[in-house]
C-alpha cells in the first residue's frame, strides 16, 4: 500500500499474485517427497524459510520502487505493480503454499489420521489462525508497532514453531522459545524501528523523514523539503503546507455561496488549513469537523501547529473522529454548509462520498437555503473524453438529489449545489460582494481572481462539456461506477493503450460476459464429464467445486465488507470484526463437517457429489440473497435499526458465509480422498484450486463486476458460474461409478 496505489485494481494485482503464488506452491511443492519419512523437519525447515521471508519481502518490495526510476510520491502504472508482486512475493507465498500440505502430512503422521482428516485439520487451523492474527494486527498490533517490527515478531513465532518441532526435550524447547522471545524485544524491535525508517526514507529520496506512525487505515509519514512539510497516507499525498491557495479554495468558494453561514459540516482535509480558513467567516457559529483517522490529527498537532492548533482550540470547533458519512447519517443536525474535502473516488470506500445515495443523505441533513459542495481535479483549458465521461457521471449522480447545480472551472473543478433556485450566487459580482463585507485574510481567493474563474465563456464551456447525456451512467452505492472511470483515468497516465483496455471493458455487454463465462466453464464440465476413468472425473469434479467456492467466498466477502460500507459506514474496527468472523466462520465450517465425517459411515463419491451440488446451489443463491438484504436496507435512517443490522445483522452473516465455503472444502476434500488411490501428494491439490479461484475472483470482482455492472448484476453473475458445478456435480454423480479402490 505504501509503494503502490491503493485502488481496487492494484489491490487487486497484490491479492492475485500472493494467491497465485501459493496456490502453485500447494499444487507443485507439495508434491516434492522431501524427508517424507520425517515431516516434522521439513515442517520444522519451512518454518525458518517463512521466517526468514516474510520481513526480506516486504523490504523486497519497498526496494522495487528504485528499479522504474519512479521519482517521490510518483504512481506507478498497473505493470510495474503486477510485475514487481509477481516477482516479490513468489517465494514467501509458494513456501506458504508448500506449509500447508507439509503440515498436513505433519498432522497424518503424527495423528496417524487419513489424508483426508489431515487436510482439513490443518485447514480448521489456518482459518482459526488467520481469525485469530487478524484481530490482533487490526486492532492492537497496528496500533503500537510498525511494519517491519510485527513481521520481526511473526518471525519469532515462525522460529518458535522451528524449535519446537525440531528439539526433542522439553527444557531444550523452553530455552529456544525464551531465547526467541528476549531476542525480539531487545533486537528486532528497536531494529524494525531502524530499518522502517530508513527504507520508508529511501521512497522519497530529496524529503526529510520526520514522523511515520502506521494507524488502522493505514501508514502515515510527515516529510519536509524546503520548508514546506506534508502528509502522506500509503504513500499518497493528503496535503501540504503551507499551502494556501488549496487550503484558501477549499473552503471559501463554498461559505461565499452562502449569504450569512451560520453552521458548516467539514468532511476531511481540514488540518491542512482548510479548517483554519473557515474561521475566517465571521458569520459562523458552528463548525463540525469530520475526520476519520486519529493519528492524522495527533500528526497535525505535532508537526502543523500553524494551521491546526489555533483552529482546533476555537471553541466554535467540534471535531468528531469518525466516518463521514456515518456521522451525516446519524446526525440530526442541519447545516447551513456542507464541504466535502476528500480526494477523489479512487477506491471503493472514497467512491461513498460521491453517489447519488449520499448526495441525497447530504441534501437531508442541508437547511432549505443551505449549499452542498465538494471539488474534483480536472483540467484548466481541455477535458479528455476520459475525463469528461467522469465528470458527467458524477454531474448526473449530483442531479439525482439536487435541482440545482453550479461550477467553477479550473485546474480543479468546484461543485455547488443547492435544494432549489435563488440560493447560489447569480454571478460573480455577489461572491465579490460576500468577500468585501467579511473581510476575509486571502491570498488567492481575491477579487482579482474570482472574476477570471468565473468567466462567463468559461463556466458556459465546462457545463457544456459535462452535461449529462441519456446514456450517462448515475453513481450509486450498489452500482460505484465512477471509481471504475477514475481507475480508468489513472490507468491511461501510464500508458494510452490502458484506455483502449478500459474503453473494450466499458463496451462489454453483462450478457456476452455471462455467455461467455458459461461456455467456457461448461466446455471445461463437459471435458472432466468425458474423462474415461470414474475416479478422475470424481476428484476433478470435487476440484471444479472447490475453485468455484473459493471464488465465491472471496466474493461473498468482498459484497459484505463493501455493503457495510455503504450502509453503515467505514469503522475500521468493525471491518476488522466482519473479516475475523468469516474465517471463524471458515474454521467452524471445517470442524462441523469433520464431526459429522466422524460420526457417519463412509461417504460415497455419489453422496458426496450430490452433497456438493447442494452447496453450491446454495452458493448461487446467497449473492442474491444478499443483495435483495442490501436494498431493503437503502435509506434506512434509524439509529437503532442501524445498530442493530451493523452489530448483529452482518456479523452472523460473515459468519454464515464464511461457514459455507469451509463446509464446502471440507466436505470436496472427503469426496476427494474417500476410497481412491490418491497419494499423499495429491494432498495440496484442493487447497490450491480453491485459491486460484479465489485469485479469479479478487481480482475480477473488486476490480471489474462491482463498479461497471453494480451489485445485483455481480450477484448474478456469481450465481451463474456456481450453477456449472452444480450441474456438473449432479451429472458425474448418476453417471456409472465403479469403485475405485
Amino acid at each position: 500500500m505504501i509503494v503502490f496505489y491503493g485502488n481496487e485494481i492494484s489491490l487487486g494485482l497484490m491479492l492475485a499474485c500472493w494467491l497465485l503464488w501459493t496456490a502453485l506452491g500447494s499444487s507443485l511443492l507439495g508434491r516434492v517427497a522431501t524427508w517424507a519419512s520425517n515431516p516434522a523437519k521439513l515442517m520444522a525447515t519451512l518454518q525458518m524459510l517463512l521466517a526468514l521471508l516474510f520481513p526480506a519481502t516486504i523490504l523486497a518490495v519497498r526496494a522495487s520502487r528504485s528499479l522504474f526510476h519512479a521519482l517521490p510520491g510518483e504512481l506507478l502504472g498497473p505493470t510495474p505493480i503486477f510485475l514487481t508482486c509477481l516477482v516479490t512475493l513468489i517465494c514467501f507465498c509458494a513456501v506458504s503454499g508448500w506449509a500447508f500440505v507439509a503440515g498436513s502430512r505433519f498432522h497424518a503422521h503424527e495423528s496417524g489420521s487419513s489424508a483426508q482428516v489431515a487436510v482439513n485439520s490443518v485447514y480448521l487451523l489456518e482459518a482459526a489462525g488467520s481469525a485469530l492474527g487478524g484481530i490482533l494486527a487490526s486492532l492492537i498490533f497496528l496500533r503500537s508497532l510498525n511494519s517491519l517490527q510485527i513481521a520481526f515478531l511473526v518471525s519469532a513465532l515462525n522460529f518458535m514453531a522451528a524449535a519446537t518441532l525440531s528439539l526433542r526435550r522439553r527444557m531444550h524447547r523452553l530455552v529456544a522459545v525464551s531465547a526467541l522471545l528476549v531476542g525480539w524485544v531487545f533486537v528486532g524491535l528497536p531494529e524494525g524501528g531502524r530499518m522502517e525508517t530508513a527504507s520508508l526514507a529511501r521512497l522519497w529520496p530529496g524529503f526529510r523523514l520526520l514522523d511515520t506512525r502506521n494507524s488502522v487505515y493505514g501508514n502515515l509519514m510527515v516529510l519536509e523539503a524546503g520548508g514546506i512539510r506534508s502528509l502522506s497516507e500509503n504513500g499518497l499525498l493528503m496535503f501540504n503546507a503551507p499551502d494556501p491557495a488549496t487550503a484558501e479554495e477549499s473552503v471559501h468558494y463554498a461559505l461565499l455561496e452562502h449569504p450569512a453561514p451560520r453552521s458548516l459540516l467539514l468532511i476531511g482535509g481540514g488540518a491542512g488549513g482548510s479548517l483554519q480558513q473557515a474561521l475566517q467567516h465571521p458569520s459562523l457559529e458552528r463548525v463540525d469537523y469530520v475526520e476519520l483517522d486519529p493519528t492524522v490529527l495527533e500528526l497535525a498537532q505535532q508537526y502543523f501547529p500553524q494551521q491546526w492548533v489555533a483552529a482546533r482550540a476555537d471553541p466554535r470547533v467540534h471535531v468528531h473522529q469518525a466516518d463521514g458519512r456515518l456521522f451525516l447519517k446519524t446526525n440530526d443536525q442541519l447545516f447551513d454548509v456542507i464541504i466535502v474535502n476528500l480526494p477523489a473516488p479512487q477506491t471503493a470506500q472514497l467512491n461513498r462520498f460521491y453517489t447519488s445515495d449520499f448526495f441525497r443523505e447530504a441534501a437531508e441533513k442541508l437547511a432549505d437555503r443551505g449549499v452542498f459542495s465538494f471539488q474534483l481535479h480536472a483540467a484548466e483549458e481541455y477535458l479528455s473524453p476520459d475525463l469528461s465521461a467522469f465528470l458527467r457521471c458524477v454531474v448526473k449522480s449530483l442531479q439525482e438529489a439536487f435541482p440545482v447545480v453550479r461550477t467553477i472551472p479550473g485546474d480543479t473543478v468546484h461543485f455547488f449545489a443547492a435544494k432549489r433556485e435563488g440560493v447560489l450566487a447569480a454571478d460573480y459580482l455577489e461572491l465579490l460582494s460576500r468577500l468585501g463585507s467579511r473581510h476575509l485574510q486571502t491570498s488567492y481567493v481575491r477579487e482579482y481572481y474570482i472574476p477570471f474563474r468565473m468567466m462567463p465563456d468559461r463556466v458556459a464551456d465546462l457545463e457544456q462539456k459535462i452535461q449529462p447525456r441519456p446514456d450517462t451512467p448515475v453513481n450509486r452505492d450498489l452500482t460505484p461506477i465512477a471509481y471504475y472511470f477514475d481507475v480508468a483515468l489513472w490507468s491511461t497516465q501510464f500508458n494510452r493503450e490502458y484506455q483502449y483496455i478500459f474503453d473494450s471493458i466499458a463496451e462489454v455487454r453483462f450478457g456476452r460476459l455471462v455467455a461467455l463465462a458459461g461456455a467456457l466453464l461448461f466446455g471445461l464440465a463437459a471435458i472432466i464429464r468425458c474423462l474415461p476413468r470414474p475416479a478422475a472425473r470424481v476428484h476433478a469434479s470435487a476440484g471444479f467445486c472447490i475453485a468455484l467456492a473459493g471464488l465465491t467466498t472471496i466474493s461473498l466477502e468482498v459484497l459484505l465488507l463493501l455493503g457495510f460500507q455503504a450502509i453503515y459506514g467505514y469503522v475500521y474496527h468493525e471491518l476488522a470484526i466482519l473479516i475475523a468472523l468469516f474465517m471463524t466462520g471458515m474454521a467452524f465450517g471445517s470442524w462441523w463437517r469433520l464431526r459429522v465425517a466422524r460420526s457417519a459411515r463412509s461417504l460415497t463419491p455419489r453422496a458426496g457429489l450430490m452433497r456438493l451440488a447442494g452447496l453450491q446451489i446454495l452458493a448461487a443463491i446467497s449473492p442474491v440473497l444478499l443483495y435483495l438484504f442490501f436494498s431493503s436496507l437503502a435509506g434506512v435512517r434509524s439509529s437503532g435499526l442501524l445498530v442493530f443490522v451493523s452489530q448483529i445483522v452482518f456479523p452472523a452473516m460473515a459468519l454464515l458465509a464464511g461457514v459455507l465455503g469451509g463446509y464446502e472444502f471440507a466436505l470436496a476434500t472427503e469426496v476427494f480422498f474417500e476410497g481412491s488411490p490418491v497419494p499423499q501428494a495429491s494432498m495440496g491439490m484442493l487447497y490450491g484450486d480453491d485459491l486460484l479461484g479465489a485469485c479469479l475472483g479478487a481480482l475480477v470482482l473488486s476490480a471489474f463486476l462491482l463498479p461497471l455492472f453494480g451489485f445485483l448484476k455481480a450477484a448474478m453473475f456469481i450465481a451463474a458460474v456456481n450453477l456449472v458445478p452444480a450441474l456438473l456435480a449432479i451429472w458425474v454423480g448418476r453417471s456409472k461409478l465403479e469403485p475405485q479402490g
